[in-house]
């Protein structure tokens, strides 16, 4: 659905995207994560068609966007971070125009407008002018234009941004349920987003892809993966448990007479607590509770965004 190859884009002196590659098939749901100035939004643009890059390509569909943007984009629909929008128009209003701009008229349009309108949630507010709209149905209005000739492909940029908790949610529900049937990439620097709705993350830093796979597996590059939490009560349990190889630090949380609550992290990520319970049960220590780490996504980001993406024990 999705193939770029060796994007590069340049402001003046400074490279915003340096040789980005990627592909991206139906049903996925892509995160483009990375810090602020990382080239998320400018590699959206080139994908979009609203920039061209300066070496590279993006191929949507089989059509190269570059020779042919106008082709390219009628299979994608685009929600860039800020979303023009006619503040003295009705929402319906502003659906209808942009329907009747994507070239529909008559019945169709209207038909087009009250499914985006239904799938968005937007009943209560479709007769309401923009102007006085929240944050979350504004967004969500911005959300609907993106859907109205039903792309194979939506792109959108930070499509969460300053929404409350609970408008999050909805627009999270939204791009699951639509991730069924398209390709969607979005771009964020929320690591939230990432592990709430994305089935694959590319991480850019500095203009330059340092990671690319599922959320779950970079979260195997944490140094907190495969770290215990260890509720035990039983004699001489932190001595013990420094012999243990693969125990590189050992934190004691809190203690209770015989009563500890530990925080094990292993050396180079590997797993420990089958040893862990092994011996609890041999040495009858009394265990309360016992909690494996999968391992943090911030974590991961932090290391791999300033280059010190090195798994070792602290």
């Amino acid at each position: 659905m999705i193939n770029a190859s060796g994007l590069i884009k340049n402001f003046g002196y400074r490279r915003a995207v340096d040789d980005v590659s990627f592909e991206a098939q139906k049903g996925a749901v892509v995160g483009i994560l990375g810090p602020n100035g990382a080239g998320k939004t400018t590699t959206i643009r080139m994908v979009a068609g609203f920039l061209v890059p300066d070496a590279g390509t993006v191929w949507v569909k089989g059509i190269d966007v570059a020779a042919d943007p106008v082709a390219a984009q009628k299979h994608i629909g685009y929600m860039p971070e800020t979303t023009p929008l006619y503040e003295d128009m009705t929402v319906s209003g502003f659906l209808r125009f942009l329907a009747e701009v994507r070239g529909f008229s008559g019945a169709e349009r209207q038909r087009r407008v009250d499914e985006v309108i239904e799938r968005c949630f937007l009943q209560p507010v479709r007769n309401q002018s923009i102007d006085t709209l929240s944050k979350g149905y504004r967004q969500r209005t911005c959300f609907a234009q993106t859907l109205l000739h039903d792309p194979d492909i939506l792109l959108l940029d930070e499509p969460t941004e300053g929404l409350d908790p609970n408008q999050k949610q909805v627009v999270r529900d939204m791009i699951r349920e639509m991730s069924k049937e398209k390709v969607i990439m979005l771009s964020t620097h929320v690591l939230e987003e990432v592990e709430a709705i994305c089935t694959r993350a590319i991480i850019i830093s500095a203009g330059k892809v340092v990671a690319d796979d599922q959320p779950s597996v970079l979260k195997t590059r944490s140094t907190r993966y495969n770290a215990v939490t260890l509720d035990v009560e039983g004699e001489g349990i932190p001595a013990i448990l420094e012999t243990f190889p693969n125990i590189g630090k050992i934190q004691t949380l809190s203690t209770d007479g015989n009563r500890s609550r530990l925080f094990l992290l292993p050396k180079l990520g590997k797993p420990i607590a089958a040893d862990v319970l092994e011996t609890a049960r041999e040495k009858r220590w009394k265990l309360f509770d016992l909690k494996v780490d999968e391992g943090r996504l911030d974590d991961v980001f932090r290391r791999i965004t300033t280059t010190e993406d090195i798994r070792e024990a602290e």
